[in-house]
C-alpha cells in the first residue's frame, strides 16, 4: 500500500464522516422546524416522543432553553431534564455564533457516558437566541466512527479521530478514547493537522513507531481523520524483492569493479587534464586552457571555458566598478540605509544608519537583534521572511534600545531586488528613517484627545470609547461587568467663595483617591464639571456596591481649605451592571446615570444600586 492509495483513505472517510455529521444538523434542523417557538416543556417533550426516528442517528435528543436548562429529552434519562448546560463550552459556542455546532467530547453527568453532543440553536419569533436542540452522540457505542472500526490497513494499520483541540474520538485502543493527545510536538504532521494542514508524511506516530500518516479535515466538527500504517509493513514487499536480488548483484558487481575500473581511467585522463587547467585559471596561474587530444567534446569544452572565462572577467570588471559607485553613493547618503542578501541576513549597513542605531560596522547581527524590543522582533522577522519568499515590500515600524539606552522608534522601508529574467530574488535593499519624536508627538495627541486636562483622568470621549469596547466583550463571553456615575454634592461653595483654582485643587485631589481605591483595571473618567464615571470589567453588582461605598466614604474625608474655611464634599452615586436585555451602551449609562439622580433625591451622600430605569422597585 503506497502513500497516494493512504491519501485517497483519509479523504474518502473524512467526506464520509462529514456527511454523516451534516445528516445530524438537518435532522436537528427539521426538529426546531417543527417545535416552532413554543417553551412548553410539555409540548418539547411530545415532539421528541414523535421524533423517534431520529434514534437511528443519536443515543438520546435534548432541548435546553435560553438559560442552558435542560427542559425536556428523549428517551427519558434521570437526572438529565434540568441539568445546566450553561457554563459548557458547546453552549456558550452556540450562544454565540448562532450556528450548528459540535461539542468537544465530554462524559455525561446524568448518563455516564463518554460522547459528543450534536446541537442547533432554536430562535424566538424576533431573532433572539431562545435555547438549542441537541443529539447525543456515543463515543463508545455510536455509528458515527462505524466506517472506521472496518477499515483494514494490512496488519498492523488503523485510523483514528482527534478534535481540533487535541482530543481522542476515535480510536482502535478504546481506552485512548476522550484523551489528550499528550505531546504533540513529538508528532509534526499530527500538530500540522491541528492547526487545519490536510496532507500526508512520514514520523511518529502517538503508540511511538514509525508510520506512513496522513490526515483530512472533517470541517462541520472541526475534527481531523488520521490514518497510519507502519513504514515496516509499508516496505515488506519491496524489502522481499531486494533481499532476493541482493547475491546476484553484489556478485555482479564484484566481477566487473576491475575492468569498470581501467576503462574509466583511461577515458578520464584527459578530463583530468582539463579539471588540473581549469583549477589553475580560477587561481590565477594561467588564463586560458589548452588541451592536447582527438577528442571533440573536450576541445569544445576547452573552447566554451575559454570564451566563459573572458566574459566573466570583463564582467567583473564591471561589477567592481559599479560596487565601488555604490559605495560611494551609499557612504555619502543622509538617511539609513541597509543592503540584505537572499537568506535575509544584513550585509552592509551605510555610515548614517551605524550612526543612528549607535553600533559599529564589525558587531555581529545576532548582537544588535537583541536591542530590537521584544514585542516588536517577532513580527518584524516573520514579516521579513515574508518579503523575501513572495517579493513584496517590507514596510514596518518598530522600536530599537540604542547602547546608551535611548529608545528609538524606526520606520523602515525595504524593497527586494529581483532579476527581470526570471524573477529570482537576490535580496533586500531599504532606508531606515528615525521617527521617534514624531510617534512621541502621536501619543501625546492620542492622550490629549481622550483625557481630561485637570484630572488626568479619562473624558467623555475616552471614557464611551472603553464602555462601548467593554460591551462588546460583554455580548461575546457574557462576563459581568458594572458602571457607576457620582456627582460631587455641595461642590458649588467650593467655587462660589473659594474661586476656581480652590474648585480645581478639589477635583484634582478627589481624582487621586478614587484612583487610589478602585481596582488597576478600571476605568475613571471627569464627564465633566463635578461629574464621574468609573466602569469595572468583570465586576459583579455586588463587588461594585462594596468599592462605590469605599469611594463615599474616602472622598467624604478630602478637604481643601481657604481663608481658614474647610470645604469637604460628599457622593451621590448611581450603580448599575451590565444586562442580557442592553441593546446599547445607551441603556446602561441611563441606568446609571437614573442612579446618580435617585441618590440625590433621597438626601445625598448615598450609594443607589439600579437595575432597571423604568421600574423603581429596583433601587
Amino acid at each position: 500500500m503506497n502513500i497516494s492509495h493512504l491519501r485517497y483513505e483519509a479523504t474518502l472517510l473524512a467526506g464520509e464522516v462529514s456527511q454523516q455529521i451534516e445528516v445530524r444538523f438537518q435532522s436537528l434542523e427539521r426538529l426546531r422546524e417543527t417545535m416552532g417557538t413554543i417553551n412548553d416543556a410539555g409540548w418539547l417533550s411530545y415532539q421528541l416522543r414523535q421524533s423517534d426516528s431520529l434514534l437511528a442517528l443519536f443515543e438520546g435528543v435534548v432541548v435546553a432553553n435560553r438559560e442552558g436548562s435542560i427542559v425536556a429529552d428523549w428517551p427519558a434519562v434521570v437526572g438529565r431534564v434540568g441539568l445546566e448546560t450553561a457554563d459548557l463550552e458547546y453552549f456558550r459556542m452556540l450562544r454565540g455564533t448562532r450556528q450548528p455546532y459540535v461539542s468537544q467530547p465530554l462524559v455525561g453527568r446524568a448518563s455516564r457516558m463518554s460522547m459528543v453532543v450534536v446541537s442547533v440553536p432554536r430562535f424566538t419569533q424576533q431573532g433572539d437566541f431562545n435555547g438549542y436542540v441537541g443529539g447525543i452522540v456515543s463515543l463508545d457505542s455510536g455509528g458515527l466512527f462505524s466506517r472506521l472500526a472496518r477499515v483494514r490497513l494490512g496488519k498492523s494499520g488503523y485510523a483514528a479521530v482527534v478534535t481540533a483541540s487535541g482530543k481522542i474520538l476515535y480510536h482502535p485502543d478504546r481506552a485512548l478514547v476522550n484523551d489528550s493527545v499528550l505531546d504533540k510536538s513529538l508528532n509534526v504532521w499530527l500538530d500540522l493537522a491541528l492547526d487545519g494542514w490536510e496532507g500526508d508524511g512520514l514520523g511518529k506516530a502517538l503508540n511511538g513507531q514509525t508510520a506512513l500518516q496522513s490526515y483530512a479535515q472533517v470541517w462541520p466538527a472541526s475534527w481531523i481523520v488520521g490514518l497510519y500504517l507502519p513504514i515496516e509493513q509499508a516496505q515488506m514487499p519491496l524489502a522481499g524483492f531486494i533481499q532476493k536480488l541482493w547475491w546476484l548483484w553484489v556478485l555482479f558487481a564484484l566481477a566487473m569493479l576491475p575492468l569498470l575500473w581501467w576503462v574509466l581511467g583511461r577515458e578520464l585522463l584527459p578530463l583530468k587534464h582539463l579539471e588540473k587547467q581549469i583549477g589553475e585559471v580560477g587561481e590565477g596561474h594561467r588564463e586560458n586552457v589548452s588541451l592536447a587530444t582527438n577528442m571533440q567534446e573536450l576541445q569544445q569544452v576547452a573552447s566554451t571555458f575559454n570564451r566563459v572565462e573572458e566574459e566573466r572577467q570583463f564582467l567583473l570588471g564591471n561589477l567592481h566598478e559599479r560596487e565601488a559607485f555604490l559605495d560611494s553613493v551609499l557612504n555619502a547618503a543622509p538617511q539609513g540605509m541597509f543592503v540584505a542578501n537572499i537568506s535575509g541576513d544584513i550585509t552592509y549597513m551605510n555610515p548614517a544608519l551605524l550612526e543612528m542605531l549607535g553600533i559599529s560596522a564589525d558587531l555581529p547581527i545576532d548582537a544588535w537583534l537583541t536591542q530590537v524590543h521584544p514585542d516588536d522582533i517577532e513580527g518584524a522577522q516573520d514579516m521579513w521572511r515574508h518579503s523575501l519568499l513572495t517579493g513584496n515590500e517590507f514596510i514596518r515600524q518598530l522600536r530599537f534600545l540604542r547602547s546608551d539606552d535611548e529608545l528609538l522608534w524606526l520606520d523602515i522601508h525595504g524593497r527586494v531586488v529581483m532579476l527581470s529574467q526570471n524573477r529570482h530574488t537576490l535580496g533586500l535593499v531599504g532606508v531606515v528613517k528615525d521617527i521617534t519624536e514624531r510617534r512621541e508627538q502621536e501619543a501625546i495627541q492620542r492622550w490629549e484627545a481622550e483625557h481630561d486636562p485637570l484630572t488626568g483622568l479619562l473624558n467623555r470621549r475616552g471614557f464611551e470609547r472603553r464602555l462601548e469596547e467593554s460591551f462588546a466583550d460583554f455580548q461575546k463571553t457574557g462576563t459581568p461587568s458594572a458602571l457607576m456615575f457620582f456627582d460631587l454634592d455641595h461642590f458649588k461653595p467650593i467655587n462660589d467663595e473659594g474661586g476656581h483654582a480652590l474648585g480645581d485643587e478639589m477635583l484634582r485631589r478627589i481624582a487621586r483617591e478614587v484612583t487610589s481605591i478602585v481596582r488597576r483595571s478600571d476605568y475613571i473618567a471627569r464627564q465633566g464639571g463635578d461629574e464621574f464615571g468609573v466602569l469595572l470589567p468583570s465586576c459583579t453588582l455586588s463587588q461594585a456596591k462594596k468599592i462605590a461605598e469605599a469611594l463615599r466614604q474616602a472622598v467624604g474625608k478630602v478637604a481643601v481649605t481657604h481663608e481658614g474655611k474647610q470645604y469637604t464634599v460628599t457622593l451621590s452615586v448611581g450603580v448599575t451592571a451590565f444586562n442580557e436585555s442592553d441593546t446599547n451602551v445607551a441603556d446602561i449609562l441611563a441606568r446609571a446615570d437614573a442612579g446618580s439622580y435617585k441618590a440625590k433625591d433621597q438626601g445625598r451622600d448615598g450609594v443607589v444600586v439600579n437595575t432597571s430605569v423604568n421600574n423603581h422597585n429596583s433601587y
